[in-house]
């Protein structure tokens, strides 16, 4: 706990980030200066992941923009993103660290040719680690702390969310051959969930909690028109209002934000402005990723897609 206090002092107090992130208003406009915009629930959330530092929990339906999230903070912040991307089965020698096996080889070759004797120790250094998200994250220099991204941590399972908890309560990481290594600059820690399963209480307990939505159709339009600027205004309110519409099926991967995004960016490349049956049939595979998503699409009927 003391050193959460001190990494929380240090993150308060010298450098530049209380400037940078000053408020959750603040905050709100700079992650828009980057292309991302979000609403006042989700500006305190990051405002406070940066600001206390806490690690933020994001959950939601696939593509409503949690991993976006982070992307565009740590662009706003001009720091390194460093993603940890989950899946079954992750260990901590792709997460944290493991040891550069044919270097240290190598090592005992050379010094076995010159006739000399070599200490185990020497081989278990920062010379021969190879470091992956987790250190690369805590070692940053600064002088902004990265951001550190775990995605879809609902993939991996509770051993794995056993030993994040070290990081998330402490800022620091041990490695048994060196010690316990802790950050200057406690990252930034945004961990991402989909509910493919419940996370243990033991790490909700040390995060705070967001659940992003669905936008309305209003503040979808926005995002579509701040992410995809040249196309025409009609068009991202079109789209937008197609993809509350999507959502209403009972579609195995009802289409989110992202896949607004990726709509309109084809619709636009292919010259089919304005949306139509036509234009749905012709670029339905962007917005919907199953055949079976596609045949209640043309069950309910494609003029009913594009403009109800």
């Amino acid at each position: 706990m003391v050193a959460a206090h001190q990494a929380r002092q240090e993150l308060t107090g010298p450098g530049d980030l209380p400037a940078r992130v000053g408020s959750p208003r603040a905050l709100a406009d700079g992650l828009r200066e980057v292309g991302y915009l979000t609403d006042e629930g989700l500006a305190i959330a990051l405002f406070c992941a940066a600001r206390l530092p806490q690690p933020l929990l994001l959950e939601g339906e696939a593509g409503v923009g949690k991993t976006q999230a982070a992307a565009a903070l740590a662009a706003y912040l001009d720091t390194p993103l460093i993603r940890l991307q989950c899946y079954e089965g992750i260990d901590a020698s792709e997460a944290l660290y493991e040891w550069n096996y044919p270097r240290q080889l190598l090592r005992i070759r050379l010094t076995e040719a010159q006739g000399a004797d070599i200490e185990e120790d020497s081989l278990f250094g920062p010379d021969y680690l190879v470091d992956r998200p987790l250190l690369r994250a805590i070692q940053h220099p600064g002088p902004r702390p990265a951001v550190l991204l775990v995605d879809e941590v609902d993939r991996a399972d509770e051993e794995f969310e056993a030993f994040l908890l070290e990081l998330l309560a402490e800022g620091s990481v041990t490695i048994p051959e060196i010690g316990t290594i802790r950050a200057a600059y406690p990252p930034i820690v945004i961990l991402t969930s989909n509910r493919t399963r419940d996370l243990h209480d033991a790490l909700k307990r040390r995060c705070l909690y967001h659940w992003i939505d669905y936008p309305d159709l209003d503040h979808a339009t926005a995002i579509v028109r701040l992410r995809v600027p040249q196309a025409p205004p009609m068009l991202a309110a079109q789209i937008a209002g197609a993809v509350q519409r999507l959502r209403s099926l009972d579609a195995q991967k009802p289409p989110g934000v992202a896949e607004a995004i990726d709509w309109v960016h084809a619709i636009t490349l292919l010259g089919l402005d304005p949306l139509d049956a036509a234009a749905v049939e012709q670029t339905l595979g962007s917005v919907l990723k199953y055949r079976e998503d596609h045949d209640l699409a043309r069950e309910r009927g494609l003029d009913w897609v594009a403009d109800g």
